[in-house]
């Protein structure tokens, strides 16, 4: 299934999209949150089985299918193996003195940094003018996720989404911490729908592409993750329980602005598309 979260003259939706329509499943008051609760709930297929109207997607402004998440969203950072040479090559690595990590690199990002496709980036609220791109593979838990390992954590999963891991460079580095420089409000465009694991399949075969105003900037395969999904999960779940409707963003590929020389920061008007295989494209621009 494909989920969407959607708003229509002013009133929120969320729903199916099957066939090039979307069947609507909510609408009104909490619809905003229908997608997240019904996760949370254990209810996905019945909330997705009910007999709503239909509506052209084209008609409505499509939202991230998790809006307003109920907490961070998880990044890793440094999890491509070309990407970690080039973040390490840049001057803004602060998190070790080799490029490749032993462990995962985690951040959090706050829910008021999402935003949906077709949004505005505010790169305006970065005063250092150094925003960046990052495409990357977003993923959904579906289940309470404690001490999960190996194929296990393949039952844990409930979906997959689009995220843009966008980046304030010098904040980055200003501060350290990850935090601030990637935390902005808007800095984490998200959808255009998230897909159910079951349609998926082997998530590892996906490939990414960002593209910066028609230019690719971005192409990788999910399987070169330097710490792969099951690796991800089982690291956090070591030590906190992921809940269900949790999002975590599993890093971004080479090519992004900071690796040229000079750096290609991003400017008002610039047009970013991430595309993965399965998922749609994420579209958004520079404001």
């Amino acid at each position: 299934m494909k989920l969407v979260t959607f708003e229509k003259d002013g009133e929120l939706g969320a729903g199916v999209l099957e066939s090039g329509t979307i069947r609507i499943c909510a609408q009104g008051d909490g619809a905003g949150n229908a997608v997240l609760d019904a996760i949370r709930s254990g209810q996905t297929d019945d909330w997705a089985r009910r007999r709503g109207p239909r509506m052209a997607p084209e008609d409505v402004r499509l939202l991230a299918p998790i809006p307003d998440p109920r907490g961070p969203i998880y990044c890793v950072g440094k999890n491509y193996h070309a990407h970690a040479d080039e973040f390490h090559g840049s001057g803004f690595d602060s998190s070790s003195k080799s490029a490749l990590p032993d462990h995962p690199v985690i951040f959090t990002k706050p829910p008021s940094s999402v935003v949906g496709p077709e949004a505005e980036v505010r790169g305006s609220l970065d005063p250092t003018a150094t925003v960046d791109y990052e495409g990357e593979l977003g993923l959904v838990i579906g289940r309470p996720t404690f001490g999960v390992s190996g194929d296990a954590v393949w039952d844990h999963i409930f979906g997959y989404v689009i995220i843009n891991d966008v980046t304030s460079r010098e904040l980055q580095r200003q501060h350290g911490q990850w935090t601030i420089g990637k935390g902005l409000d808007t800095f984490c465009p998200m959808g255009p729908w998230l897909v159910t694991a079951d349609e998926v399949g082997d998530p590892t075969t996906m490939e990414l592409v960002t593209e910066i105003n028609g230019e690719t900037r971005q192409k990788a395969v999910v399987k070169d993750l330097i710490f792969d999904i099951p690796t991800i999960i089982e690291t956090l779940s070591r030590t906190m329980t992921l809940r269900p409707g949790d999002i975590i963003a599993t890093g971004t590929p080479a090519g992004v602005g900071i690796g040229f020389t000079p750096p290609k920061y991003l400017q008002a008007g610039d047009a970013m598309t991430v595309s993965i295989t399965g998922l749609g494209s994420l579209h958004n621009r520079v404001g």
